[in-house]
């Protein structure tokens, strides 16, 4: 019997855990991917300078759904012995009974202690934040007052949701949300919170709000087994050794092992549909040479919005949908220091006694900066000299040709330096050693604009029987890493088993249950 052939668009998560999946479980189709880059992963993707590493966005590795953990394991298996700065602090982390030793080998998934705070009034907050004696010395009694009052005045008057503002504002009080949500959230997606919609909170944050970190708290202080544990809540997380990348390099190596083909630098121009609604292939550009590449299936990971304007005859309608939807793109810059002006007041021992954070979330109008990664946290092994040297990531949001995507990369990193200073992140720019810019388009899905008609142009694109939408962009939807891949598993038991209804690649994400509960 003759292969069909498969057409995947996009070497990122979903992508290559599409191919993966289909060469591993079949073998009645050819596959081929294509990569508009010249890098494999995607956002997920990991940068190498000068043996400095840099993940782009800080991806932790966290699922409850049992098939990606299993695939993980799979790929990178657990670690069997302590990472380098777990060894020679005598911190703990889990190990797994003849895993792999992170010391000997680079195929290894590392188990990192999650923190993540807020940097507010150039002060410590924890994210989620939480209600220890710290937090209400950094806030004052007065203000921790307001909040609790606020929190109890929208515990008991619930707003409408019609904005994120109102997501927000129900869940954490008006004083909490104007502290540590609305300049925020303005500043990451260009929009204020009252002119977005609410499904993108009820997307991410979904079951955290202030009476979660209560029951958290209450559950620890019981020592509660089985206590359910929100995404945002959790303190210990996989992570590859090398970073995300290595994931997606390593997965993108087993597709070609298994007889799966990858084009990179083939962007995908075209999406030839016939008189029936039926895909018959792609047009993709390489090179300066057009060439075109005959599929009975087409898997798109690709941006919504550059599919439908690739594809042919499509009403003007569902055409004015797609080009009207808005996307939040993303720069970030790596900054090699000697240390940072940041102390480490905690009672985790870090090398350098740096602080311990992963990320950091940054509440300053004086600024531009949205976050900051230290990478050192991240895993010691993306960083060349981690015993005297720190690695940090410094992240803006922006939109594409606007002031900060059109700076050189020197101006963008001398300003992001400068902004460092500004916050006392770092004593002076006399400090850092080596800088290194990445942009990355279309990071962020939003949703605002057209999003309010996607349900439209869903149900038009669910109608080609031989296209499957999958992964953040795939979707328009802003899915975790763990999301992604279950696109792309449902995907690929559709397509095995001849199912042209799409509603179970659509429904990942949008249940709490099928994410946040084990099932």
């Amino acid at each position: 019997m003759k292969k069909k052939t498969v057409v995947i668009v996009g070497a990122g998560p979903a992508g290559l855990t599409a191919a993966y999946e289909l060469l591993d479980k079949s073998k009645d189709f050819d596959v081929v991917v294509l990569e508009e880059s010249d890098k494999i992963g995607g956002i997920s993707r990991t940068v190498n300078y000068k043996g400095n590493r840099m993940d782009m966005g800080g991806h932790r590795f966290f699922s409850k759904v049992p098939e990606v953990n299993k695939w993980w394991e799979k790929m990178m298996p657990t670690q069997g012995s302590l990472p380098y700065d777990d060894k020679v602090l005598g911190r703990k982390s889990n190990v797994k009974k003849g895993g792999p030793d992170p010391e000997k080998t680079d195929r290894v998934m590392l188990r990192r202690n999650r923190l993540s705070r807020i940097f507010f009034n150039q002060k410590f907050f924890d994210y989620p934040v939480s209600l220890k004696a710290s937090t209400i010395k950094n806030m004052g009694v007065g203000t921790t007052f307001v909040v609790g009052c606020s929190y109890m005045k929208s515990a008991v008057h619930k707003k409408p949701e019609k904005s994120l503002e109102d997501f927000y504002i129900n869940r954490f009080g008006k004083k909490l949300y104007s502290m540590f949500f609305e300049n925020y959230t303005e500043n990451l997606w260009g929009r204020h919170p009252r002119d977005i919609s609410p499904e993108w909170g009820a997307q991410r944050v979904k079951g955290l709000s202030i009476s979660a970190i209560l029951k958290d708290i209450f559950g620890k202080t019981f020592k509660k087994k089985n206590r359910k544990v929100e995404t945002s809540l959790i303190e210990e997380f996989a992570y590859p050794k090398l970073g995300p990348g290595q994931l997606w390099e390593l997965t993108a190596k087993e597709v070609k092992k298994k007889g799966g083909e990858i084009i990179m630098g083939a962007k995908v121009i075209g999406v030839k549909k016939n008189a029936e609604d039926v895909l018959t292939g792609v047009v993709y550009e390489k090179d300066g040479k057009k060439v075109t590449l005959k599929g009975d299936y087409v898997i798109s990971s690709m941006p919504i919005k550059d599919l439908v304007a690739a594809m042919n005859d499509v009403p003007t309608k569902y055409a004015k949908i797609a080009a009207g939807l808005p996307y939040r793109d993303y720069m970030t810059v790596g900054v090699l220091s000697h240390k940072l002006a940041l102390k480490n007041e905690t009672d985790i021992k870090t090398i350098g006694n740096i602080v311990p954070d992963n990320w950091v979330y940054v509440h300053d109008k004086s600024v531009q900066m949205g976050r900051f990664q230290i990478y050192n946290n991240w895993s010691p092994y993306l960083v060349k000299d981690v015993e005297n040297t720190v690695w940090v990531g410094l992240e803006y949001f922006c939109n594409e040709g606007d002031k900060l995507w059109s700076m050189t990369d020197d101006d963008f990193a001398k300003m992001a330096i400068d902004e460092m200073v500004k916050i006392n992140v770092l004593d002076n720019k006399d400090e850092v050693m080596d800088y290194h810019v990445e942009r990355v388009k279309k990071a962020y899905p939003a949703y605002f604009d057209t999003y309010e008609k996607i349900d439209d142009l869903r149900a038009y694109l669910d109608k080609i029987p031989n296209l499957f939408c999958v992964g953040r962009n795939g979707q328009h939807r802003y899915n975790n890493l763990d999301h992604s891949m279950c696109t792309s598993f449902e995907t690929v038991k559709n397509i095995m088993n001849g199912v042209t209804d799409k509603s179970n690649i659509w429904e990942v994400n949008t249940e709490k249950e099928y994410h946040e509960e084990g099932k």
